[in-house]
Formats: structure tokens, sequence, C-alpha cells
């Protein structure tokens, strides 16, 4: 699979997002009450949808359903100015209940459909991640990468090395999702 540039830098927003949601200080995993308390802030979180999807897009986590990995594939390759209408991908993405009342009020914004294909691409990504915090790529990924800009490549090495760091240190890797 192939990632748009957006997608590729907002995936790893959200997998972060995702991860501060499932556990505590302690370790415990506190992933549905804070959902549950996410899900209350709706409307403040609204406001903050086009700057930071991830912190809006992770109160629906769960709460669609993806009948066509094919056509979410070719979904997360596109820029948010290629984005199909979100009326027209109802066969690609559809929404439990309770999702489909905050896309309800999601909607009723300016940028609002938009943020729905945003949000349902994040969470997919989010689903298909081979290990929390690494989207499935395509074969290329080693090529892509000398295609980064020097900033952004530098980011990954020092994510890469800090993980490993703390791998030595005996902390546990990132676990991978169930």
């Amino acid at each position: 699979m192939k990632l748009s540039r957006y997608f590729s830098n907002h995936a790893r927003a959200y997998d972060a997002e995702m991860d501060d949601l499932v556990s505590d200080s302690e370790g415990k995993n506190v992933l549905e009450k804070r959902l549950k308390e996410k899900r209350s802030q709706l409307d403040f979180l609204v406001v903050m949808m086009d700057d930071s999807p991830e912190m809006l897009a992770a109160a629906f986590h769960q709460g669609f359903r993806f009948p066509s990995a094919k056509a979410m594939d070719l979904l997360v390759a596109l820029e948010p100015e290629e984005f199909p209408d979100w009326d027209k991908l109802a066969r690609t993405i559809t929404l439990t209940p309770w999702a489909q009342a905050m896309a309800d009020r999601v909607l009723r914004e300016p940028t609002g459909e938009q943020f729905m294909v945003v949000a349902a691409c994040l969470e997919y990504l989010y689903t298909r991640a081979d290990d929390r915090g690494a989207a499935v790529e395509d074969e290329n990924e080693d090529e892509e990468d000398h295609d980064l800009d020097p900033e952004e490549q530098e980011a990954r090495d020092r994510e890469d090395a800090g993980a490993a760091w703390m791998e030595e240190q005996g902390f546990d890797p990132k676990p991978p999702k169930g």
C-alpha cells in the first residue's frame, strides 16, 4: 500500500494519540474510559479537526467498517485536495450507529466531509498497522525514504534510535495490535 505524504505524516500522529489513550501512567488499559471521555467532548474537538485531525479522529476509533480494503488502499494514496465527497464513499466506508451520530454533527461543519475521509483513513491505517506506530507500507518503503527531506529523515532516525534505546534499557517494545 502506498501512502500519500499527508497520510504518512498524520498516521504517525494518530498512532501516537491512540497510544496515549490506551494506557495510564501505571500501564493499565484505560482505552474505553478515555474514548468515552473524548466522545463526550465532540463539540470542543470539532474546533481542532483542521489543525489536529488526529485529536478528533480518535473519538471515532472502532466506529468505522471497511468492506473494501482495496478501495481504502487507493484512498490513503490521495492528498486532501483529491478526496472524493464523503457521500460517495458509502460502499467503501460504513459507520456504526454511535459513530454515525457523531459524523452527523461533524458533517455540519464546512470541512466536515474532508475530515470524515481523513478520520476513516487514519482509523483504517491504524487497524492495518503491522505493529504499533508502523503503518503498513508498500515494498518500496526503503526507496521512498530516500525521497524524504533531511529534517523528516532525521526525525525518523531519532525516533528509531529512541525506541531502540528504550528497548535496551529494559522497556518492552511497542506491542502489536490485537
